[in-house]
């Protein structure tokens, strides 16, 4: 599934095409167009969600001055409806504890916990005192992630943090509480928070890129949270492959960096943490579009890496001058020649944005990164 800007979610489909003896190749293509009624501000997958199981087949997406919806995956029909959040994101580990999931939503300074098996109210849980206090997580909660571990979570704000609050807070999920306070970057991000995510390996590892920024962050959270080590890198939506070692991601230039985060990105166990900032260079850095690169995802069982790709660019100044000549042929006048006026007219109109490479592509790490399938 993707989010597109035009207010639609633009469903695709893989399967297999021309296997292989060494390894099977993946074909993506179009199958469906769910147009919205307002920007999409995030969607997340219905745990378990699958088109071979249907009542699962389902996605919660959270459209601008909407309430939440919960849609199918195959049409985009209408389930039921929320509220209206900034972030989403579902309890993996939770469900796994109590067989029902249960959805959280980033509001305002403050998280709301609904169990979807349950219409009505959810559970809300401040994340600041009050709108006068210094402590807690202050502003819009625009991302929320889980460990795989059912213990902890956590939250990141879009407002930037100071050298008197951070904007990433790490909450205990059985005391439903603030337990952690993740900084560090307040001298070196002037952003909110975008993206968070943990290492599905080490489950002390978090990650975080932030709005407007050249690097991603990571923290061992067993040593100090105050000082991560970063990944230099233009901030987009990134992806963690299932072994937890590489870690993906496109900047402005349309090129894909991975990271070996199995050197220098973590601790080993009886490791002194040290204060010092650790810098991970790319291990691979390629050319993959012509344009911006959003996001990428990595295939949860094959080497495959999905890219997409494309922003909104303003190449006209939005004025036309338009020059015209009207001439005067008057034979009767007093000195008896033609006169000619130029006429300069400045028409101004709203500027167009223009896409340069609005594309999906598939790369075949088994095939040494070679683009495998091409939507655009």
């Amino acid at each position: 599934m993707v989010q597109c800007e035009n207010r639609s979610f633009q469903a695709f489909e893989t399967f297999p095409h021309h296997p292989s003896q060494h390894h099977p190749t993946v074909h993506l293509a179009h199958s469906e167009t769910l147009a919205q009624s307002a920007p999409i501000v995030d969607f997340v997958w219905y745990p378990g969600a699958s088109r071979y199981n249907l009542p699962s087949y389902c996605f919660v997406a959270s459209v601008r001055e909407c309430p939440v919806k919960l849609l199918d995956g195959r049409n985009g029909r209408l389930r039921a409806n929320i509220i209206a959040p900034h972030s989403l994101a579902f309890n993996l580990a939770a469900d796994k504890l109590t067989i029902f999931p249960r959805l959280y939503c980033g509001f305002e300074d403050a998280i709301e916990i609904f169990d979807v098996q349950r219409p009505g109210e959810g559970h809300r849980l401040q994340t600041t005192p009050s709108k006068k206090s210094k402590d807690g997580l202050k502003g819009i909660i625009s991302t929320i992630a889980f460990s795989l571990s059912p213990d902890y979570y956590a939250a990141g704000s879009l407002t930037p943090s100071s050298p008197a609050f951070d904007n990433i807070g790490l909450f205990n999920e059985s005391a439903q509480e603030p337990v952690l306070s993740i900084g560090g970057v307040s001298g070196l991000e002037r952003g909110g928070v975008m993206e968070l995510m943990f290492s599905p390996t080490q489950l002390h590892m978090l990650y975080a890129s932030f709005r407007r920024s050249e690097k991603i962050w990571g923290w061992d959270l067993r040593g100090d949270a105050s000082s991560p080590p970063s990944l230099t890198n233009q901030k987009t939506r990134f992806d963690i492959e299932s072994s937890g070692r590489w870690l993906a991601t496109g900047n402005q230039m349309g090129k894909i960096a991975m990271y070996d985060l199995g050197v220098g990105g973590t601790v080993d166990d009886g490791e002194d943490f040290g204060s010092k900032v650790r810098e991970i260079k790319p291990a691979l850095l390629y050319e993959a579009h012509g344009d911006t690169i959003g996001a990428v995802a990595f295939h949860p069982l094959q080497p495959v890496l999905l890219s997409v790709s494309g922003s909104r660019h303003f190449d006209d100044a939005g004025e036309q001058s338009v020059s015209s000549a009207s001439e005067d042929s008057d034979s009767d006048s007093s000195d008896g020649s033609d006169s000619d006026v130029a006429v300069v007219r400045k028409l101004r109109r709203r500027p167009q944005p223009s896409v340069r490479d609005a594309s999906i592509k598939m790369w075949d790490f088994g095939g040494l990164g070679r683009p495998e399938s091409e939507v655009g």
